[in-house]
């Protein structure tokens, strides 16, 4: 199992890694449910302060993943944010390059619905490009797209905790009034956005630079290679260099791209669809949908669970139909034979046939002994009446 921080946030694996630290994947122990969580990586005074402001912000839109809760454990902290699973625009323009037209209209509206939030809350990003919009995973749908990592945004009238002269941000999709080091404002970040969508369309990274003198010596260039003449027109609205000349605010952008929308001609039939697909992976070993796994029992060796050979490695086949048998009929025990021993320990020896024990002699059984066998007198029964009448006779005369 992972690390528990501040005795409810167990680590379960880093999933991406910002400007000030890395972002992990989160169990929360108290909401059940999987998070993300960014671990502040220094301990400065400037990174304690602008994570200050980042955690305290708190803006609840469908576009914008903004901190929901944080923890400090020791001398490291945390705050999490929601779990978006299907990577960043970064990752969806490198696996698909250029994207359909009305896709990219979608994602654009998208970002300027959360873009205005934030500005409502007096929020400046000050960083918006590719890797910091994250999308849902939402396969072939239709896309979601959330704005997030607020590591250097502040509100307008706030101390900088920079020099005046020092440029914070991403080299790319500066302002030109940020490379300036003016105080930040609502069209840089309009500015930026002019910016993303350009990558959108095209595939490639726009360089804010030259795009910057392109702009200065032509005022509002052709279209580029495979950008819609009405986006390009909303396009550089956002590009111009004077801040005074872009659009103000992120409603009017949103106004005038749907009316570009309709201009644009219905998709293609053969057009390839576009997947946002999961880009942080399975979960690790031991961990589910539900959270941590319980271990399993430990099985004793020779043993498994059920259906299983001694060993719990092989899955034993069900044993075989036994035919019935009759049943035997109840007999006599039969008397056992006894093997006679030479001591009382000494092994059985071969079978010999039984010889009863001789009986004890009476003393007339000794005297005659060695006399032969007795010789059975038979005396007939008409012998023995004839001698009772004799006498009975004898004694009439005699009386």
């Amino acid at each position: 199992m992972g690390e528990v921080f501040a005795g409810r946030y167990e680590l379960v694996d880093p999933i991406g890694r910002g400007g000030a630290g890395a972002v992990w994947r989160a169990w929360d122990q108290r909401r059940k449910r999987y998070v993300a969580a960014k671990v502040l990586q220094q301990s400065d005074a400037h990174a304690l302060l602008r994570f200050v402001r980042e955690q305290a912000l708190r803006i609840d839109h469908p576009h914008v993943l903004a901190p929901a809760s944080w923890a400090a454990d020791d001398d490291q902290v945390l705050f999490t944010m929601d779990l978006v699973s299907g990577g960043s625009l970064a990752h969806l323009s490198g696996d698909y390059g250029p994207l359909p037209p009305r896709y990219a209209v979608t994602l654009l509206d998208q970002l300027l619905a959360g873009l205005d939030a934030v500005h409502a809350e007096g929020v400046v990003h000050r960083d918006i490009k590719p890797a910091n919009i994250l999308l849902e995973a939402t396969g072939t749908g239709r896309p979601h797209l959330k704005l997030s990592d607020f590591g250097i945004s502040m509100r307008k009238g706030e101390a900088r905790l920079t020099e005046t002269n020092f440029v914070v941000g991403t080299p790319g999709y500066f302002a030109p009034e940020q490379m300036l080091g003016a105080e930040p404002d609502f069209p840089a970040d309009l500015y930026a956005v002019g910016l993303v969508g350009l990558y959108l369309l095209t595939g490639a990274k726009p360089d804010a630079k030259e795009m910057f003198e392109l702009f200065l010596r032509e005022g509002t260039p052709p279209a580029p290679a495979g950008v819609p003449e009405p986006l390009w027109q909303v396009l550089a609205g956002l590009l111009q260099p004077d801040p005074q000349a872009r659009f103000r605010t992120a409603t009017g952008v949103r106004k005038a791209l749907a009316s570009a929308a309709e201009l644009l001609p219905e998709a293609a039939g053969d057009e390839e669809p576009v997947e946002v697909f999961d880009q942080i992976g399975p979960l690790p070993q031991g961990y589910g949908p539900q959270g941590p796994e319980p271990a399993p029992a430990p099985v004793a060796e020779g043993f498994g669970p059920p259906g299983t050979s001694p060993t719990g490695s092989f899955p034993l086949a069900p044993p075989a139909a036994v035919p019935a048998q009759p049943q035997p009929q109840p007999q006599a025990p039969a008397t056992p034979t006894p093997t006679p021993q030479t001591g009382p320990l000494a092994p059985p020896g071969p079978t010999r046939p039984y010889t009863a024990p001789p009986r004890p002699r009476t003393p007339r059984q000794a005297r005659t002994a060695g006399a032969g066998p007795p010789v059975k007198v038979v005396v007939p029964v008409v012998v023995v009446a004839l001698l009772c009448l004799a006498v009975g006779f004898w004694a009439l005369a005699t009386g």
